[in-house]
Formats: C-alpha cells, structure tokens, sequence
C-alpha cells in the first residue's frame, strides 16, 4: 500500500529539555523506549507500515546521530525514503560525518511552523498533494490511511488527529472542541480551565497548497508577530479564517512523551492488560531481537543482553538491552537504560537507571536525578 501524493514532515528538532538526564549526552528523538526502539522509531514504524513514501527528517540537535540512526534502520523500508533536508545530498554523496566531526549546523528556528518554512522545498517539493505531519515523541501504533482517506473524501484543508481523555489531564495538551459533524470549531493550547475532553494527538494531514499559504501569511506578519507554532498559530488560524479542518477520532492507545515522569510511567503502562503493544508491534533497533513479556519481571530486552543474573530481583520493570541486575539487588516498577548495572545490595524502586550507570545505592522515586550522570 502506498499514499499516493504525500509527504511526511517528522519533527525531530526539539530540545527535550524536560526530560532532564534523558536528554544530556542525545538529542530527544534518540531517547531509548520500551527495551526495543528509539523515541523516533514509533512514526517512522507507522510511516512505513502505511506506505508514505517519503519522510522528510526535520532536525537541529545532535542530528548526526539521529541521521545516521534513520538511515540504517529506516531508509527505503517498505518503500519508504528518508530525505534529510538541507543535507540530504550531502549526506547521498558523501556518507555521513566521520568519528568526531558534525553535520553542518542549521539556522535556529523558534518552533515547528518554522521547521515547515525551513524545510519548505523538500516538504512541498512536486508531487506532494498533502503533508502528514509527525512528532519525533510520540507513542502509538497507527496505519494512517483511514485517515487519509477521511480527509480527502470529505475536501478538508485539514484533518488533525484527536482523542478523548480524562478532562483532568486536558490541561496538559491542545484541547480539541468539534461540531457534531467532527468540524473542528477550536484548539486551545494547555487550557486553564477544559471544557472538552478532546485532545489533539499532533499527528495531522494538510492539503500542501492550503498549508503553504497559510504559513506564508503568517510569516508576512514579521518574527515577532506570532508564535512560530503549528498548534498555536496555523492551526488556530486555519479555524478563525474559516478553513475546513476536521477531527480523526484516534481510540487506539497514543502518549506523548514529553517529561521524565511521563518517560518512565507509560513504559510502565506498557505491562499493564490489557497491553497497549504487543511485542511484536514495537518497533525494533535496539537489539537483533525483540524484547519479550516475562510474567512478573516485566520487559526484557531482545536476544539475551539484559541479563538478571541468579539472585536478583527484578518485577514490573522495563530491562532495556545491554541492562544488567546482578545476583542480591533488586529492581521494582523501574525502568533500567541500555548498558546500566544495578550492583548487588541494591534496591530501585519506582525510578530510572540510566544508560551506562553504575547505580550503587538505593533509589526510589524520580527526585535528584537530574544530578546523576551515568557512565
């Protein structure tokens, strides 16, 4: 299967500066996930799964890495290429940076809608009738051509993907309202005070015409005349001008991950029945093998690299690959990074072990780890 006429725009650009540690030594979409995959990997697995065929990478932070990591794992999957931007060429013709040296920097941008702008000629390159547009952070498993093709039978300018959550929660992401007909008639981003239970999962479908004027009106009112978002300015825009954008309701599971708490609670989720995933609906890059629901423990990561060795502890935990608990120590609803080593003696508890630490004392919840370096 493939979408005839779009174009996927991944943003991959963000800081994650609330992700504390997570984020110290790589840049968020590199972020380890679920003992199998990358943050990235979850819409570059939907992307090729729904036959896109291109993904236009839109990076700025530690992209080498995030490069390279697409390329061997994603490039011309099913059909799907991946275009690098400004350096795909580049990168085509000459291979990636040696050890030590770096892709060339990009301009700064100030948010996603100047991530569109900057990418415009690969985005809306010939050929393109529409443009999905994809986070680098988010969890979920989708075939987007039902949605495609609700967009384009109903002649909408835009079809953003929503879904229905604890009014409590709201708060915390772009509020959805709609008209019985799935007309979009606002979004409010991280409302005070929700009056819906809607939310935008930031997965959305434009028509490439529609969204390249508008973003060009929007940057006709200079640098400082918007917000440079796509779900604070275009989209909000699109509404007020009388733009047709609708709602996909999505009911099957989506996280954004987006804090450390958020990190470490939805790998825990992933343990809960009934399980968002099966394993073999997470991707797999991590390791040769996929990673395996053990009854208690938790999930271990593929082909025998996470090791509990005789003696240990370890239940409702996610052991990422390369993740070892040695014979005394134990491990409890905690998440423990590629390469870490809990020593004997040693008890974690509702916590992170991060990739490469050394963790030599108990550590229960996630306070202070912003002080801990591994290695």
């Amino acid at each position: 299967m493939t979408l005839d006429g779009v174009r996927a725009a991944l943003l991959a650009g963000g800081l994650g500066q609330r992700m504390g540690p997570l984020t110290a030594d790589t840049c968020k979409p590199m972020v380890p996930y679920a003992a199998s995959c990358r943050l990235v990997d979850f819409s570059l697995a939907n992307a090729a799964a729904s036959g896109v065929p291109e993904v236009v990478l839109m990076s700025l932070h530690r992209e080498t890495e995030l490069a390279g990591h697409v390329l061997r794992h994603w490039d011309g999957r099913t059909g799907t290429r991946m275009h690098l931007g400004a350096h795909d060429r580049l990168v085509r013709e000459h291979g990636l940076p040696g050890p030590g040296e770096l892709l060339p920097a990009r301009p700064p941008e100030r948010g996603t809608a100047d991530a569109l702008l900057a990418n415009a000629p690969y985005v809306f390159a010939p050929g393109a009738r529409d443009v999905l547009v994809l986070h680098a952070d988010h969890v979920y498993r989708i075939d987007y051509g039902p949605m495609l093709e609700a967009h384009r039978r109903s002649g909408a300018d835009c079809t953003i993907g929503v879904q229905a959550i604890e009014r409590k929660w709201v708060r915390l992401f772009g509020m959805v309202e709609t008209d019985a007909h799935l007309r979009v008639l606002s979004l409010v981003e991280k409302p005070r005070e929700p009056t819906s239970d809607l939310v935008f999962t930031a997965f959305c479908l434009f028509r490439a015409d529609i969204l390249r004027e508008v973003l060009a009106d929007l940057a006709a009112t200079g640098p400082d005349g918007w917000q440079h978002d796509i779900s604070r300015d275009v989209l909000p825009a699109m509404i007020r001008g009388g733009r047709d954008v609708r709602a996909h309701p999505v009911e099957s599971y989506w996280a954004d991950i987006g804090t450390v708490e958020r990190y470490h609670d939805q790998q825990l989720r992933l343990l809960a029945e009934p399980r968002p995933f099966a394993a073999e609906d997470l991707p797999c890059t991590l390791a040769a093998a996929r990673p395996r629901f053990a009854p208690g423990t938790g999930l271990v990561g593929g082909d025998g690299t996470a090791v509990v060795e005789e003696g240990a502890t370890v239940s409702d935990s996610v052991l990422h690959p390369g993740a070892r608990v040695r014979a005394g120590a134990a491990v409890v609803r905690s998440v423990v990074l590629p390469g870490a080593v809990v020593e004997s003696g040693t008890r974690a508890v509702d916590t992170l072990v991060l990739a490469d630490e050394r963790l030599g004392h108990d550590r229960t919840g996630l306070a202070g780890l912003d002080t801990v370096r591994s290695g």
